[in-house]
């Protein structure tokens, strides 16, 4: 689905031939907004009632047919209870009632993307020519909304039913040979002839040469009706199972059988009435808000808006073999950076190199990647055990165990091998980064890179900034960002960065709960009935009770006065207990590594309440999931507020794909503030301020948040409101 600002239109012009070209232009994209959408039903109608036109072309300007609706209309379409001019208008009126019931044929010439409503008019036309690189796909259900344009009756007419709900339930685009197979695209033409074949198919339809096909009512792809229905209602318990918290796709299910069952004109006008409520629900909301935070985090004032350049990175190199080394150094030469990767022994080497290997080995094995490209991409890798090939790298990663004096001597060596122009990241998740420049004179190309594991897969890199941070080495991280493709976060140096410290109440009033007697495997199922993939037990488990102590001292060393000190942990790594690495944790493990309750964690827990000198509050043993999930995240919120008062973070969206990206936070629920929002501050102060009376001052709000809440106010800051009210 495409999002534009700019004014967009659509171009005719008559060829020879007799053939009308209808062009969109609306870049980057050339998306569908309504300026767009009414310039090309004009052009149509233009070119139905001209004598010196037999038939129409639509295509799109710039190597791109359309990536899909205007996402940035949705916001006036939320605040008003009509979709459209009239519901319908496009799917019915236009597509349906003016493009397809023409009596001039039509062909759609795809380049680039056809994606959302771009694909949705495609197929309305009566053949479809593509370039074998374009992408073809109906993406809506990210957005919390189902195809509204006819995708959902179109669809399964021309691939069949089980591939158009593969296409529509999991937003997957598939490209344009797949796509011609299937019946979805009719022929393939290079980027040279697609027009030229596309003129030539409309001249053959109309001549009769080639069939007039109105896509609406083809039935030969349609299974027979009682193994369509078996089809969705399998269909059905995959998405239960799979997103048992969404609605949306089960709504795209009926729409979908109301066609098959009443026909295909009911199917559209269910469709409409479907769009519309959907329109304006908290998931497509969420949603949306998701998709326009992501594109905003490479907006970062004070840097990107000073006309920098990124620099050539060429060479890049990596510090440590580890789990998080070996993911970073993936990360980098998938997209095709040559890396050197450091560890200090022959054994940690080896170990490091087979750990990528490894990593790339499972690509092949999943058919991601094939034998030849594995080669290809090992080869740009060499280990090495001193700094020596360091002399010519544009940028060092350290990814090393979190000890600041290990990492002060590496930086101090660094400086003295590395180039002048050398970048100086950390993929430190805790500390300081003015501690561990501690001992260099480069501070100004000093920068944390912080990936989250397993590195090579998931998508956020926090980049993290110091007061004395170039603003040229950000633009730069940015750019390499962008290249491995993750989604980047700019925010200030204080410990934990803003993702793990927003996040470190998260296991702490776990740990609170318990001891004042909540049940773990209660909290963990709340949690993740929730939306989050896993419980705060679980992912302590997960990341083992080192990382988990080594990582909570800093936090208790710096805000001492916020945090809740269980002696849980302590007591079961006394016991041998380090989590799933030791098969025993707070869940024990099988061969296979799945989690079962264990039924010895009482003793331990009991013995956590004895040193805390609590009792269980009958009453807090009581509690609802939902307030569960408050007394787990609320204090998140509370201290993503912090993060936001100090300028740690430049914008509360910034926090909102963090949480997404970095710590699994239920992207359908917006992120962790634009959830929080949904509450509204006074809920949440007034909360906050109940139990810290009963549990003390780890629930304390803070002075922003308290402050919010007397003025009933919004817990993004006025810059934002004023972004999110010009953008929605």
């Amino acid at each position: 689905m495409g999002s534009s600002s700019e004014k967009g239109r659509t171009e005719i012009e008559v060829g020879k031939d007799g053939v009308a070209v209808i062009t969109i232009t609306n870049p980057p994209v050339n998306s569908l907004s309504f300026d767009v959408l009414n310039s090309l039903h004009e052009n149509y109608r233009q070119a139905l009632q001209r004598d010196d036109v037999k038939a129409i072309v639509i295509t799109g300007s710039k190597g791109k047919f359309s990536g899909g609706f205007d996402i940035t209309a949705f916001g006036g379409l939320q605040g008003s209870k009509k979709v459209q001019p009239k519901p319908g208008y496009v799917s019915i009126d236009v597509l349906t009632d003016t493009f397809e019931a023409a009596r001039k044929p039509s062909v759609a010439a795809i380049d680039g993307l056809a994606l959302g409503g771009g694909l949705e008019v495609a197929m309305a036309c009566h053949a479809r020519i593509s370039t074998s690189t374009a992408q073809l796909g109906l993406p809506e259900l990210q957005l919390g909304l189902i195809p509204g344009f006819g995708g959902t009756q179109r669809l399964p007419r021309l691939v069949g039913l089980s591939k158009a709900l593969e296409m529509m339930l999991m937003s997957k685009p598939i490209k344009a040979e797949e796509a011609h197979a299937l019946g979805l695209v009719d022929d393939i033409a290079s980027p040279d002839e697609l027009l030229m074949t596309a003129r030539r198919w409309a001249l053959d339809i109309l001549d009769r040469r080639r069939p007039w096909v109105l896509s609406l009512y083809r039935n030969d792809k349609l299974e027979p009706l009682g193994e369509a229905r078996e089809i969705l209602k399998f269909a059905r318990a995959q998405v239960q199972r799979q997103a048992p918290n969404l609605h949306h796709p089960l709504v795209c299910i009926d729409v979908i059988e109301e066609g098959i069952v009443s026909g295909p004109r009911a199917g559209l006008f269910k469709e409409v009435e479907a769009f519309n409520k959907l329109l304006v629900s908290d998931t497509c909301k969420s949603l949306i808000n998701v998709f326009f935070a992501q594109r905003a985090t490479s907006k970062v004032p004070g840097i990107t808006d000073m006309g920098l350049v990124p620099r050539k990175i060429t060479k890049i190199a990596v510090l440590g073999g580890g789990l998080m080394g070996s993911g970073i150094t993936t990360a980098l030469i998938l997209s095709n950076y040559p890396v050197i990767l450091k560890e200090v022994n022959e054994k940690f080497l080896e170990a490091g190199l087979a750990r990528v290997k490894a990593n790339l080995q499972s690509r092949v094995k999943k058919g991601k990647m094939t034998e030849e490209k594995f080669e290809r991409t090992l080869s740009l890798l060499k280990g090495v055990l001193d700094y020596e090939s360091f002399r010519d790298v544009d940028m060092v990663i350290e990814a090393v165990i979190e000890n600041v004096s290990l990492k002060q001597q590496i930086f101090a060596d660094l400086e003295k091998y590395c180039p002048s122009h050398c970048i100086f990241a950390s993929n430190t998740s805790t500390i300081d980064l003015n501690l561990i420049g501690g001992k260099t004179q480069s501070h100004d190309r000093i920068v944390g890179a912080h990936f989250f594991s397993p590195a090579h897969v998931m998508p956020l890199l926090e980049i993290v900034r110091t007061q004395k941070t170039s603003p040229q080495v950000i633009v730069d991280l940015l750019a390499v960002g962008k290249k491995i493709r993750k989604t980047p976060v700019v925010v200030g140096n204080c410990t934990g960065f803003a993702v793990n410290r927003m996040f470190f109440p998260y296991s702490q009033s776990a740990f609170l709960l318990v001891d004042h007697g909540l049940d773990v495997y209660q909290i963990d199922r709340a949690v993740t009935k929730f939306g989050m993939p896993m419980g705060p037990f679980r992912m302590v488990d997960l990341v083992g009770f080192g990382v988990a102590l080594a990582t909570g001292m800093q936090f208790v060393e710096n805000f001492p006065e916020r945090c809740y000190r269980a002696a849980l942990i302590p007591i079961m790594v006394e016991d041998k207990r380090a989590g799933e690495a030791t098969r025993k944790g707070f869940y024990v493990y099988d061969d296979r590594r799945k989690a079962r309750p264990d039924p010895e964690l009482k003793r331990y827990i009991e013995k956590s309440r004895s040193i805390a000198g609590v009792t269980a509050d009958p009453k807090l043993m009581k509690s609802s999931d939902k307030d569960i999930v408050e007394m787990i995240f609320f204090p998140v919120v509370n201290e993503a507020c912090r993060v936001l008062a100090e300028g740690i973070a430049v914008k509360s969206s910034d926090l909102d794909i963090a949480s997404v990206m970095g710590m699994g936070f239920p992207p359908y629920r917006g992120g962790v503030m634009f959830w929080a929002d949904s509450y509204g501050s006074k809920y949440i102060c007034s909360r906050l301020n109940a139990w810290t009376k009963t549990y003390g001052d780890f629930f304390k709000p803070c002075a922003y948040l308290a402050e919010r809440a007397a003025q009933g106010a919004s817990l993004c800051g006025p810059v934002e409101q004023a972004q999110a009210k010009s953008r929605l």
